[in-house]
């Protein structure tokens, strides 16, 4: 039976995919390539960037893979403390999962009608980057709704690292803290979108904060042992 630091460890390693694929497709790509209200720049830059944004897509997809096997492996390493809060978990991680793979596209209408050939033919320049516009805005909206699952799991994972000590209490805490900020700030986007508050704007800060800590933790120390709780 594998030890539940060496399972730590493989949800460690998928977390870190998940940070680092995501961190690439919404730094390195989308930041690069959208310029929010100028569908001529954001078409221009899909097609002088289309292999990144084409990669950008496949790094997406490989986040939302890596962060379904990590659910997968959280669970069979939380089901023993709390099986109904490991299943909260689980299925928060699930809707989120489903709601991002379909988001993702949004990202290819993009693509294909900044690529396409005789399918776009019936539209003007000016409808055809406004379509791009929308479908990318689209995919932010569509993402920020994925945000309150992704960020609903947080909070009975981090109730139950609390509890049981597999990990750093702090951890736990950060984590519960950050699922509060995440339903804050979806209240936000959708509620106070051109709202200037540094408060509000850093809302995320301890998911944040508490996502990496446990990805830190997970790799160099996996989880205690239940008998060493």
């Amino acid at each position: 039976m594998r030890s539940n630091k060496k399972t730590g460890r493989i949800a460690g390693f998928l977390f870190l995919t998940v940070i680092i694929c995501g961190v690439f497709a919404e730094f390195f790509v989308r930041q690069k390539i959208f310029v929010s209200d100028n569908p001529t720049a954001t078409v221009h830059n899909i097609s002088i960037n289309e292999w990144l944004f084409r990669i950008g897509i496949i790094s997406d997809i490989a986040m939302i893979v890596a962060f379904f096997f990590f659910s997968l492996v959280l669970y069979q390493i939380f089901k023993h403390i709390n099986k109904n809060h490991a299943r909260l978990m689980l299925l928060s991680v699930m809707i989120a999962v489903s709601i991002l793979l379909i988001i993702v596209l949004y990202q290819i209408a993009a693509l294909l009608l900044v690529t396409g050939s005789d399918y776009v033919n019936g539209f003007e320049t000016s409808q055809l980057n406004g379509l791009v516009i929308f479908f990318l805005k689209m995919h932010t909206n569509g993402y920020f709704i994925s945000q309150v699952f992704y960020g609903l799991y947080l909070f009975p994972l981090g109730y139950m690292i609390f509890k049981s000590g597999l990990a750093p209490k702090i951890i736990g805490i950060l984590l519960m803290l950050g699922c509060i900020g995440d339903q804050i700030d979806v209240i936000r986007f959708f509620l106070l979108p051109d709202y200037e508050s540094v408060v509000l704007q850093n809302i995320t800060v301890p998911a944040d904060l508490g996502e990496l800590s446990l990805c830190l933790w997970l790799l160099i120390k996996g989880v205690k042992e239940q008998n060493d709780v």
